[in-house]
């Protein structure tokens, strides 16, 4: 449920109003537009009487939100989450490029692919302290040393950096470091690691699950929301279908549903939607054309070596031609991505 308040509304109004809303057991988040405050009570309101509320001084109406995802939905805030991250903005107008290799190798491999996203234009460092890999016997990641060589490439760039945590426990070391917390496509509805990341200020980039729907993933955002993080960005990273040539099946209308049902930023993964790095640039501007706020793409100094991932990684030469590409999209799209 929303409470709009009055565009008259004092602030001792809308104290009382959450005062209100505190008193029934639930949560609130606040939405200032540039007529109204906008109140989401977060929690069950199902047996909630709106008129507790309508009574109240400076309330103008209340509304019901018809949507299981109560705090994800357009319905609870119209205009679009822009999230800050260092200065990064995602969500709004802007769109920003995600990009590095699939997993931190070795100090020199993470600066030299730190450098090279940074030269040719993006705007955060991506690459895997914590590997979740079908095979136990496939590379896992470097651990704690892994989070902490990526820290050494943002301080040489300047790049923020997004890395996965994989498990609940390991939400206060990888919090240390990153600047943004990735849960992987495995993990969507690890209910227990929602919940952690949930209770933390950092930004949460969520991967869809691989046989998971649209609503399925916004239903895992409201375990993120409810907890009162609201920096959440959702991510479209393919899906798995009958069709075998490609790694996964690209949702590309997953990204104008998301925008239309839900206010969250949206970032589409090319790299993991299609496992071929030769049609990772035609679904980037796909992406974009279709309203996404951003992309993360793999990107090795060396594919041919890489220890995961190497065949959906462009090379830096390819990287570099995408960017300008994508430059040039971005600017007739009326979207900034500098």
């Amino acid at each position: 449920m929303i409470i709009v308040m009055k565009p008259s509304a004092k602030p001792a109004d809308i104290q009382q109003v959450i005062a209100r809303v505190e008193q029934f057991g639930l949560k609130v988040h606040i939405s200032e537009g540039e007529a109204h405050t906008v109140i989401g009570v977060v929690g069950d309101t199902q047996s909630l009487d709106q008129r507790n509320f309508e009574v109240l001084d400076g309330v103008e109406r209340t509304v019901r939100i018809s949507q299981p995802f109560k705090v994800a939905s357009r319905e609870f805030r119209e205009g679009d989450t822009v999230i800050d991250v260092n200065g990064v903005k995602i969500g709004g107008r802007g769109i920003v490029i995600m990009a590095g290799p699939c997993s931190v190798e070795s100090r020199s491999q993470i600066l030299e692919a730190a450098h090279i996203v940074k030269e040719a234009g993006a705007h955060i460092l991506r690459g895997g302290a914590y590997k979740p890999r079908t095979s136990p016997y496939s590379f896992q990641g470097l651990g704690e040393e892994g989070l902490k060589l990526l820290a050494e490439a943002r301080e040489a760039t300047g790049l923020p950096i997004i890395t996965e945590v994989m498990g609940a426990s390991e939400v206060p070391l990888v919090c240390e470091y990153a600047d943004i917390l990735q849960i992987g496509a495995r993990n969507m509805q690890n209910y227990r690691l929602l919940q952690a990341v949930g209770k933390v200020q950092k930004p949460v980039f969520l991967k869809r699950g691989m046989s998971s729907t649209i609503q399925d993933l916004l239903m895992s955002a409201e375990y993120i929301l409810s907890g009162g993080n609201y920096n959440v960005i959702l991510c479209e990273r393919g899906i798995r279908t009958f069709e075998t040539y490609t790694r996964n099946t690209f949702d590309i209308n997953a990204i104008p549903a998301l925008k239309q049902l839900s206010h969250l930023p949206v970032i589409g993964d090319p790299s993991h939607g299609t496992g071929k790095w030769d049609l990772i640039a035609p679904i980037a501007k796909a992406c974009l054309a279709a309203g996404a706020d951003g992309l993360m793409i793999e990107v090795h100094p060396r594919p041919e070596e890489a220890w995961s991932d190497g065949a959906q990684s462009l090379k830096p030469s390819r990287f570099e031609r995408l960017m300008s590409e994508l430059r040039a999209l971005a600017e007739f799209l009326g979207r900034p991505m500098s």
